[in-house]
């Protein structure tokens, strides 16, 4: 079993950028949705400008870079807290982390949980990926601090945007679990389908170093992409994570971890309690 890869050029993934996080880097959140009442005042005039300098840098690059992504699909059950990965000459587990703090009388949830259990002696199936933007783009212009921002900012959507196409794609078509669906690029960014796509680092999978595990999997480094030893990925804009189908998949924030949970995520990974303390320092 091994990754594949793609590559997407941007003409194919700019549709896909969801410019509300766009706005949200740039401390513009909010204008688009108030544009009847901020035409004409200086904050929309900053905000035209701003999207104008987008799309034209967006030309520039469009036909010299690309964007890139490695996924796998995997035979995949739940056991407790953790994802076991059935690989064509070996099990691998992916420990995950359960949820901590939810309203009374819901359930804390774990990614692990959505799968079929290990005692069902059914295989489910999960998705790993990765996708990265041509490292060029970060420093398209890098001489000038304005032009620097908005390429970073721009090079960030076109990461996500390359997971969202990537997503669609294995929905409808490699996975196959929704071949007639057919959303709006709005509905797509909703997240009005079937099944999610948490990322690392993110609420639901704060462990960076989660990184290393796919690594080995995915072998990243075929697409450009480089882990520190902190589990950072370089380039920046870069995102990795899971695909789960199950219908009532959804996101969900681990919160705090007690000294319980980090006894136990460090048994289950491997590493010593002062290691898994430090990628977990954020919760």
């Amino acid at each position: 079993m091994q990754a594949e890869e793609r590559r997407f050029s941007l003409d194919e993934i700019v549709p896909y950028i969801n410019w509300v996080y766009f706005d949200h880097a740039w401390q513009m959140g909010g204008v688009a949705n108030h544009a009847d009442t901020l035409q004409g005042t200086q904050r929309w005039t900053a905000y035209e400008a701003l999207h104008r300098d987008a799309q034209n840098m967006l030309s520039e690059l469009a036909g010299h870079y690309s964007t890139h992504a490695r996924f796998m699909l995997i035979a995949a059950n739940g056991d407790g807290d953790d994802i076991v990965l059935h690989l064509d000459d070996r099990t691998e587990r992916l420990p995950m982390l359960r949820q901590q703090h939810v309203t009374p009388g819901q359930p804390c949830l774990c990614m692990a949980d959505f799968l079929r259990p290990l005692s069902s002696g059914e295989a489910d199936r999960i998705g790993i990926f990765a996708v990265t933007a041509d490292e060029g783009i970060e420093l398209f212009h890098h001489e000038d601090p304005y032009q620097a921002l908005l390429a970073q900012t721009l090079a960030d959507r076109l990461a996500e945007a390359t997971a969202e196409r990537l997503h669609e794609q294995i929905r409808r078509h490699d996975w196959g679990y929704a071949p007639n669906e057919t959303l709006t690029m709005e509905q797509l960014h909703h997240e009005d389908f079937q099944g999610i796509r948490p990322a690392v680092g993110y609420p639901s999978l704060p462990d960076l170093s989660l990184n290393f595990l796919l690594d080995d999997l995915l072998d990243m480094g075929q697409i450009g992409i480089r882990l520190t030893e902190n589990a950072m990925m370089r380039p920046h804009a870069s995102v990795s994570g899971l695909m789960l189908a199950h219908p009532e998949a959804r996101y969900f924030s681990i919160g705090k971890v007690g000294e319980d949970q980090i006894q136990d995520y460090s048994r289950r990974r491997g590493l010593p309690m002062e290691t898994v303390r430090r990628f977990l320092s954020n919760i």
